[in-house]
């Protein structure tokens, strides 16, 4: 048990931009982002939606956070930025923090893949091509869509930034900066 919430505590956030959606900590100033209501109840029209929206996506992660499976699309971002790099010499390097970070068995932010997927993703590693994550990744996306997606349309959260009662048609984010 000890080594489990030890892991939590060590997480990685190297592909985590909360903060916007969080309160104001202490020493810091916030400053709005006016999103529209239009803008926050497109998301609710699909998963793709959401993920495109730079706003959306960083909600949607926010909320990942508060229910401990954030990995999960962290994970996807992860893949999607491994598609875009064109170096093969970083494709190895990468390929490699990823599985890691979040396929390996003992990985400390393991996603929730059947073993046969695993074992799929690994054989594919081998050739370190932009698409080796491809299966995981589906899998993954698709939890995401089917289990998480509708969670988040359900939260508190997400109700609270598309139907705020008042004549206002914009939305104020908290975005939290150093002073």
């Amino acid at each position: 048990m000890k080594t489990r919430l030890g892991c939590l505590s060590r997480k990685s956030d190297s592909y985590s931009d909360i903060s916007q959606f969080l309160p104001p900590a202490e020493g810091t100033a916030a400053r709005c982002l006016k999103l529209s209501t239009d803008e926050v109840v497109q998301w609710s029209q699909s998963f793709d939606q959401l993920l495109s929206h730079k706003h959306g996506l960083s909600a949607f992660r926010a909320f990942l956070k508060t229910e401990f499976s954030d990995e999960n699309i962290e994970f996807w971002m992860a893949c999607e930025d491994y598609k875009k790099n064109k170096n093969s010499t970083k494709l190895v390097s990468k390929a490699n923090k990823i599985y890691k970070e979040f396929i390996d068995v003992q990985a400390p932010r393991e996603i929730n893949i059947d073993h046969e997927t695993r074992d799929i993703t690994k054989s594919n590693m081998e050739s370190s091509s932009p698409s080796c994550f491809d299966m995981a990744q589906h899998r993954i996306y698709m939890l995401m869509a089917k289990d998480c997606y509708p969670r988040f349309l359900r939260s508190q959260t997400y109700r609270e930034m598309a139907y705020q009662d008042g004549d206002s048609k914009s939305r104020c984010l908290v975005h939290q900066e150093n002073v």
